[in-house]
């Protein structure tokens, strides 16, 4: 069975194609009437703010497309790794973010790395592309890409820790409390795994 949230939000993405390719003001007004409805249908069945999904989910720019989000991996000499305790909700996530426009996504996983842990890396290989609706995370209206990246260990360097508390290595037998909108236990795991030798990678979705 089908989750609804994830069938309102592929309705909304073929809304805003239409919006894009409407040939006349009749097509334009039903997609900009059917977008609207499912609005009101994710305000209604999640609870959320009125405006608020409109704002989080509209681009009206043509085509939509996932939102990236990169997590570098780094292990230190202990096989530990490293994790970044969340402004947000108190809880541990690998270190990173949402691709940023300019950047490649191992210059972001770098500069993530840098502002959230005050870790200085080097980029190394793609460890994985997951679909955010295939693994155990939270409901989220963005549809989400999450892209795994290997760093390496360089040095510590100063950090103004704007939406971290915290960062630290980290045992796979001894994690911290998890924030799953970011990376779940499973994923962890993985990583462990990879480290070990006993996993071959890249992992798609």
């Amino acid at each position: 069975m089908h989750d609804p949230l994830s069938l309102i939000k592929q309705i909304q993405a073929l809304t805003e194609h239409g919006q894009h390719y409407a040939h006349n003001e009749f097509d334009l007004s039903r997609y900009k009437e059917i977008e609207s409805l499912c609005f009101d249908l994710i305000e209604s069945l999640y609870q959320i703010q009125p405006t608020r999904s409109k704002t989080i989910m509209s681009e009206y720019d043509g085509y939509k497309t996932p939102k990236v989000d990169i997590r570098a991996v780094v292990f230190n000499a202990d096989h530990a790794i490293l994790l970044v305790k969340e402004r947000i909700d108190g809880l541990w996530s690998l270190p990173g973010g949402w691709a940023d426009i300019g950047y490649t996504p191992s210059e972001v996983a770098v500069k993530e790395t840098q502002e959230e842990a005050g870790i200085e890396v080097e980029a190394g290989k793609l460890l994985g592309i997951l679909d955010k609706k295939c693994h155990d995370h939270p409901k989220d209206l963005f549809y989400i890409y999450k892209v795994f990246i290997e760093c390496h260990y360089v040095g510590e360097i100063e950090s103004d820790f704007l939406e971290t508390t915290d960062a630290g290595f980290f045992k796979q037998s001894d994690l911290p409390p998890l924030s799953t909108p970011r990376n779940t236990e499973a994923q962890l795991n993985w990583l462990f795994s990879y480290h070990a030798g006993e996993s071959a990678f890249p992992l798609v979705d």
